[in-house]
């Protein structure tokens, strides 16, 4: 396919991913609003975030399956109508007991959109080509996560718009992503053959990986850590998940083929994007509440302090991708990108209510940076090493690991959040000798700023800055272990053939060799 070709294949996707990346960007500087306005709890506000995260995660190893054996572009669509559903549910909210489960359906259409964008990528696009395709793709997550706080923070300040059309304004480009993706991606026809979908693999993947989150995101908070609860969620948990490898070994057709495992490439990579995931979302989640609480932005100013973390890692994942197709060689700047966020993650942990933007600035950028080397280029380096039959679950593996990190880190750093807040203001608030719970709203709930009095007001910023500074202090050795993880992969050659071309000559080889058999 020409560079042109490629560019009109790719448009669908690139509004797909839009719209994905603006769901969640969008509502990050609208959550504090949104829950004050539900009279919800800091639970819920984790709940918001962890359900979509948690749907998604669960379901990306389903699309990636049905990838492989189903037409792309209609699962893709697919995908994105759930999106839409989602999106519609959310903003006619009036509990945020409807809301989070409107979370979940907009969590299944983004498990899709996550899944099949990069396998349709690795379809259509030779490794070695990759990279520059990638940091296309790396531009329009910027431009999605620096225009989503932007546009969600004009939308809740804009009094006669609201925190509803958050969800609203997403629906145009999924529908523009379905036609776009009818009009120009041109794939080619799936042979039709007797399938046998895997439903009790599915259903237990789904069930021991949402009873192990649903315990990650609850304990702590609704029971403690060691109770009857967290022994009845985490053993049944790990009982399905047991059950699951046993079926996903017997079955002709797994959901998660367990052979992928051998490959030494997939299963670091898979390992670096569990970490990355714990690290980059766990801890970046709670910024916009930091921005908004702890130093006292608008929600249209919050979107804009995201600005230099975006533009870092907008401009190293482009250079880096640019110059890997140039060069074919990558390992490198996956170690780099470890590095950088390890560091960026390290000078974030020393904020505090009273850090000057010029440093925060600073320290975001360096986390960007490396995050834009280091998260596209590890799916890069898996899908170079696999069969083209196998590039929808390798991708799948590592987008559902990426995820299942992002959500175990917002659950458990959420948690941490609330509990170190609820701290610090009790202290706080005795060394004031101010009632706890009566200015605040009690020790669970998020404080609507602009209620409460000046003393109290500062005691509240100052806990959630030393609450936000512990949760990079804890990702960061995550970001560590995803360090030594990488050293470990072993580069190879970018293979110079898209998916299709090398599936067709697996397919060649395959008929090849059974012909010899029957001639023998």
């Amino acid at each position: 396919m020409t560079n042109r070709q490629i560019l009109q294949a790719m448009s669908g996707l690139m509004a797909g991913m839009f719209v994905a990346i603006l769901a969640g960007t969008v509502v990050a500087n609208a959550l504090p609003t949104i829950i004050a306005d539900l009279e919800a709890s800091q639970s819920s506000y984790t709940w918001v975030v962890t359900a979509e995260l948690l749907a998604m995660t669960a379901t990306v190893p389903l699309w990636g399956k049905l990838s492989d054996l189903f037409d792309k572009k209609l699962l893709l669509q697919l995908s994105l109508g759930m999106f839409v559903a989602g999106s519609l549910l959310a903003g006619f909210s009036h509990d945020v007991e409807l809301l989070i489960l409107s979370r979940v359906v907009q969590g299944i259409g983004a498990g899709g959109l996550t899944a099949l964008a990069q396998v349709v990528m690795a379809a259509i696009i030779p490794p070695r080509r990759l990279g520059k395709y990638a940091g296309i793709f790396g531009a329009v997550f910027a431009i999605g996560t620096v225009a989503g706080p932007l546009v969600g923070g004009v939308l809740v300040d804009t009094s006669w718009l609201g925190w509803r059309w958050c969800f609203f304004i997403g629906v145009p480009f999924a529908l523009l992503a379905i036609a776009l993706l009818q009009r120009t991606l041109r794939l080619p026809a799936v042979t039709r053959r007797e399938v046998k979908i895997d439903f009790l693999g599915a259903f237990l993947i789904v069930a021991g990986v949402c009873a192990l989150l649903i315990w990650v995101t609850l304990a702590g908070n609704e029971f403690d850590w060691a109770s009857w609860q967290t022994a009845a969620l985490t053993g049944a948990g790990v009982l399905l998940l047991v059950a699951a490898v046993f079926v996903e070994a017997r079955t002709a057709e797994p959901v998660i083929p367990l052979g992928i495992f051998r490959n030494r490439t997939v299963t670091l990579t898979t390992v670096a994007s569990l970490l990355v995931g714990v690290a980059m979302f766990g801890g970046t989640v709670f910024l916009s509440q930091y921005f908004q609480v702890s130093l006292g932005k608008s929600p249209t100013v919050a979107g804009l302090m995201s600005l230099p973390m975006i533009l870092g890692l907008l401009v190293s994942s482009t250079v880096a991708g640019q110059i890997i197709s140039k060069t074919g060689v990558w390992k490198r700047y996956l170690v780099a990108g470890a590095v950088i966020m390890t560091v960026g993650l390290g000078l974030l942990s020393t904020i505090d209510a009273d850090t000057s933007f010029t440093l925060l600035s600073a320290y975001m950028a360096v986390l960007g940076i490396g995050v834009g080397m280091l998260m596209q280029n590890l799916v890069l380096a898996a899908q170079n090493d696999v069969p083209a039959s196998e590039l929808g679950a390798a991708t799948s593996v590592l987008s559902f690991f990426r995820s299942m990190g992002g959500t175990i880190g917002t659950s458990v750093l959420g948690a941490i959040l609330a509990n170190r807040v609820a701290s610090e203001m009790t202290k706080g608030l005795d060394a004031a000798g101010i009632p706890a719970g009566g200015d605040g709203g009690g020790e669970n709930s998020v404080p609507d700023m602009s209620t409460l009095p000046e003393p109290v007001r500062q005691i509240v910023q100052h806990a959630y800055g030393v609450a936000t500074a512990d949760l990079f202090l804890i990702a960061t050795p995550c970001a560590l272990l995803a360090l030594l993880t990488v050293v470990f992969i072993k580069e190879k050659p970018l293979k110079t053939t898209s998916g299709m071309e090398r599936l067709a000559e697996e397919a060649a080889t395959a008929t090849e060799t059974d012909k010899t058999v029957v001639g023998s």
